[in-house]
């Protein structure tokens, strides 16, 4: 008899085993109408309820939630969403989805075990919002923290390409002749010296500000601290610029030069603070700073949050515009964006049967999710905020 490695078992005939379809499950999604202060952006587009309605699922939007998007009840309607004035009623589906976090009033009216998709923006949460959440066992996930194939973050990337953008058309609005503004027009007018911008920090928003101010034709300076993200950012505007390490004495003979200022750092807790007031005493009179970095504190010593309705202050007889959030004056664009991010996501949710077999085979949700049926898997939220947290990989495999 020859030698063969297997065993007389297992040379038997086998019977063949077929592997389960997933069942698909059919998603019931509740959009509340947002409250905070100046949130004006909605999740979902009333094409994005579209293509979700006609795979089947049922979605349920507060009346006006997509007004101030410029998106009316009408069009969800006709998407096939089904509009109601009953909160609570939306509150109470097993999905939510919000740009803003649920406020502890909002918490309250959600069913235990439901599933909220949303901001969580981390710097203003309080440890509360994390306990009553976990109290009713709820399932949370994170624009900012679902990754993508390539390990980016889709959701802040697509947020900061908006504010980088704005901050440049800002900062052309407040040059113009009111009553402090220097009347010059952005750009490049021939015969004329191009306007000077100084762009603190080279990351998305960076890029898109640098992008939008050579759009006009301005002379753009770069500063960061890291050689490779200003590597990264020449290749990306395929043109040379000046581009230097975070060095006090160029950047305040750039800062004297120039007449837009742009902070676009982002720091791992707080922005740290590279333009002293002393750098900005130097800058010319009339000169815009706006401070994209606000949102987490802010890159220049003299910044102050301030709001879409009163946006800017003159200290130092410097313009200075300091409203955090301001994708949200963008409101139809940011809303068209988190919409084209996360409706995949709610499909192939769907498609795998539900949030818990979708989180096992997708790993960039699974890096969304802060909280899983009340229990904390985020180390960064336990570390901030001293709860006890589990590696969810040890909880769902």
């Amino acid at each position: 008899m020859s030698l063969t490695p297997f065993t007389k078992q297992q040379l038997l005939p086998q019977e063949e085993k077929l592997e389960i379809a997933r069942h698909k499950s059919e998603l019931f999604i509740g959009i509340p109408k947002e409250t905070s202060y100046q949130e004006r952006r909605i999740c979902l587009t009333p094409d994005a309820v579209h293509s979700l309605t006609a795979h089947g699922h049922r979605i349920l939007i507060e009346s006006g939630a997509g007004e101030s998007s410029s998106y009316s009840d009408k069009e969800y309607s006709d998407a096939g969403a089904e509009i109601t004035s009953d909160t609570n009623k939306v509150l109470s589906c097993p999905m939510l989805l919000k740009v803003e976090p649920l406020t502890m009033a909002e918490i309250e009216l959600v069913n235990p075990n439901t599933i909220v998709i949303s901001a969580i923006q981390l710097k203003t949460r309080k440890k509360e919002y994390f306990e009553k959440l976990s109290k009713k066992k709820i399932t949370a996930l994170a624009f900012e923290y679902i990754k993508d194939e390539d390990g980016s973050y889709p959701a802040v990337k697509s947020l900061s390409e908006i504010a980088g953008t704005a901050s440049i058309l800002v900062a052309a609005e407040l040059m113009i002749n009111n009553q402090f503004g220097k009347g010059l027009l952005f750009g490049n007018i021939t015969g004329v010296p191009p306007t000077d911008v100084v762009i603190i920090g080279a990351g998305t928003v960076g890029e898109f500000a640098a992008k939008t101010a050579l759009g006009l034709g301005a002379n753009v300076k770069i500063f960061d601290n890291s050689i490779t993200k200003l590597r990264r950012l020449q290749n990306n505007l395929n043109q040379r610029v000046f581009t230097s390490t975070i060095q006090p004495k160029a950047l305040l003979k750039a800062l004297r030069r120039c007449d837009v200022a742009i902070g676009a750092m982002r720091g791992k807790e707080r922005c740290p603070i590279v333009v002293t007031e002393t750098m900005v005493e130097h800058m010319k009179k009339g000169a815009v700073i706006v401070d994209v970095s606000i949102d987490t504190g802010g890159c220049f010593e003299t910044s102050e949050v301030t709001t879409h309705e009163k946006p800017t202050f003159i200290k130092n007889n410097i313009i200075h515009y300091c409203v955090p959030n301001i994708p949200s004056r963008y409101s139809k664009t940011a809303s068209l964006s988190i919409s084209n991010i996360i409706t995949p996501y709610l499909l192939q949710i769907a498609e795998d049967g539900g949030i818990e077999s979708s989180i096992r085979c997708n790993k960039g949700l699974k890096n969304g999710v802060y909280l899983y049926h009340g229990i904390l898997t985020n180390k960064a939220i336990g570390d901030w905020f001293n709860l006890p947290d589990s590696d969810i990989n040890l909880i769902v495999f």
